[in-house]
């Protein structure tokens, strides 16, 4: 077992194209450190839905050159098996490390299996990348990101001609044929013959953006920003100027894109503690918001002033976030379809039945609600908003920036506020506060035996609320196909529990609807809504044994 190991693990040195990797598991061999040999070699990362995500390193587990070449490959040979031959890949990568060598090599890959490549100019958000796909015409896209991972990971995205991410079966597709690649010294690597874009793709975009705002709208919020040490200073600040906005104060430590991402234990601005430099920026620049986005700027976060919450300053929940960018779009006359993931508030579908528009609900993730037919407005609660479907069919922070900030300013010259705007949607539907039980793990088993306990033991009640139905989502519904999750309707609340994605956590996502008659209602509703979810959230964590 260990001889097997040392020889795959030189098997892979002897073709690894890059000295750093390689150099490092030399040393791993010559230590003879096979714990170490045995976690980089015990399987592939595997290419799903998201892609492939998975920290730096030597190894087929972990993300390096060989794996983005045989990914690139992969991909190439799917595409030319789909009558693509000659067509046009777009490449976009952010300012992680590695993501410009896998962004050239994904380039030369394309370029040596007669494919056209086109790498964007720069490290550049991944809506960029989303917008360029259809705006060039192209029959896919990469985007080489992890998002708002931990500094040490990097991932690769694939998105399709149609601008949206991929989805079954297209994944189980260029999964195997990136199970099929064979020796590296096969896969052909030309030294040039791709373009490298210049800024007119970007400007390109940019134009696009002005089109989220309604003409004539009023443009007077002050907003202090940050960009979580990722790419999205300069394209925000660039929107913001052609809209008409006061220039964001920035957040000066984290305007910078810096792999590192040194003030941060996670670049995500849901963590505990990632808003602190951004909150005492506002405390000294007195905004009347806060926008944050994550490392590739396809997420916005927002925060308000609040004088009830210590430091003065609110973040808000996503879910907020989405009901207020759908108030303010039904107010504009929006026509069309709203769609969010499963795990986002069904204060959304109050919203669209009351304005008359469509619903639907989908699966976590933009690949499924960009999707969706006639699709105007979609969103999900991890900060995610899709406000301009025709020109970016995923989640685009600067976009949702521009439009937060539209209704803030709209808001602020009737005198009034998000927070205000939020009560009346409080008073219209009732009181929808959520919440979610997040579980980081080391051990991926953990995740595995909670969801069998739970599959097994369904809880019949939580916080003292019976639960009315249970629903084991990988059976599918007749209006989902299958996905591995739970799903609990109680009286007045709703529980999904999943396995992420792209992090090693088990998610439980919590909701309580609380009914309120009038204003003076509103501070009981929110503290009944806070005991239900802290009951929910206690009871839930007994019952999965986390």
């Amino acid at each position: 077992m260990q001889h097997d190991l040392i020889a795959q693990a030189r098997t892979w040195l002897a073709e690894d194209p890059d000295p750093e990797t390689r150099e490092e598991l030399a040393a791993l061999i010559e230590a003879g450190d096979t714990q170490e040999l045995a976690a980089r070699f015990a399987g592939t990362l595997q290419f799903g839905t998201a892609g492939l995500r998975g920290e730096l390193g030597a190894g087929p587990l972990r993300m390096n050159r060989s794996v983005v070449i045989r990914a690139a490959a992969g991909l190439a040979a799917y595409l030319k098996a789909q009558g693509r031959e000659g067509g046009l890949v777009v490449i976009g990568y952010d300012a992680r490390y590695k993501s410009a060598d896998f962004a050239r090599d994904t380039a030369a890959v394309m370029t040596g299996a007669g494919l056209r490549a086109a790498v964007l100019p720069r490290p550049l958000p991944t809506p960029v990348l989303a917008y360029a796909i259809r705006h060039l015409g192209a029959v896919a896209g990469v985007e080489v990101t992890a998002s708002h991972n931990p500094p040490r990971d990097n991932g690769y995205k694939v998105y399709l001609g149609d601008g949206s991410q991929i989805v079954p079966p297209a994944d189980g597709e260029i999964a195997a044929a990136i199970a099929a690649v064979g020796p590296l010294a096969g896969v052909v690597r030309p030294e040039d013959g791709w373009e490298t874009l210049g800024e007119e793709v970007l400007e390109a975009y940019l134009a696009r953006t002005d089109a989220v705002l309604a003409a004539g709208s009023p443009r007077t919020a002050r907003t202090v920003h940050t960009a979580m040490h990722g790419v999205g200073t300069s394209v925000l600040t660039a929107a913001f100027d052609r809209a008409g906005f006061p220039a964001p104060v920035l957040v000066a430590e984290q305007a910078e894109p810096d792999p590192a991402f040194p003030t941060v234990a996670f670049p995500n601005p849901e963590e505990p503690g990632a808003m602190d430099l951004a909150f005492a920026t506002a405390r000294r620049a007195a905004p009347d918001l806060v926008i944050a986005n994550d490392p590739d700027a396809d997420r916005c976060a927002v925060a308000v002033p609040d004088p009830s919450v210590e430091g003065g300053w609110r973040m808000l929940r996503g879910d907020e976030v989405g009901a207020l960018l759908a108030a303010h779009l039904v107010e504009r006359g929006a026509s069309g379809v709203f769609a969010e993931s499963i795990v986002s508030s069904s204060l959304l579908g109050r919203i669209a039945e009351k304005a008359g528009l469509g619903y639907e609900e989908t699966l976590t993730g933009f690949k499924w609600i960009a999707r969706v037919e006639g699709l105007r407005y979609g969103y999900e609660e991890a900060l995610g908003y899709c406000v301009d479907p025709e020109g970016v069919r995923d989640k685009d922070g600067i976009t949702a920036a521009l439009l937060v900030a539209e209704l803030a300013s709209v808001l602020k010259e009737r005198g009034r506020t998000l927070l205000d705007l939020l009560d009346d949607l409080a008073l219209a539907h009732g009181l929808h506060a959520t919440d979610q039980l997040s579980v980081r793990v080391e051990d991926l088993s953990v995740i595995a035996d909670a969801m069998a306990r739970l599959r097994e033991q369904p809880p019949t009640a939580l916080a003292g609320l019976a639960v009315t139905s249970a629903e084991d989502l990988s059976r599918g519904t007749d209006r989902l196909p299958p996905t591995d999750g739970l799903r609990y309707h109680l009286e007045g609340a709703r529980v999904i529990v999943r396995p992420s994605g792209t992090e090693p956590k088990l998610k439980c996502y919590l909701e309580v609807v609380v009914p309120v008659a009038d204003a003076a209602g509103l501070p009981a509703a929110r503290a009944r809504g806070a005991e239900l979810l802290a009951g929910i959230k206690r009871d839930l964590a007994a019952a999965a044994g986390i």
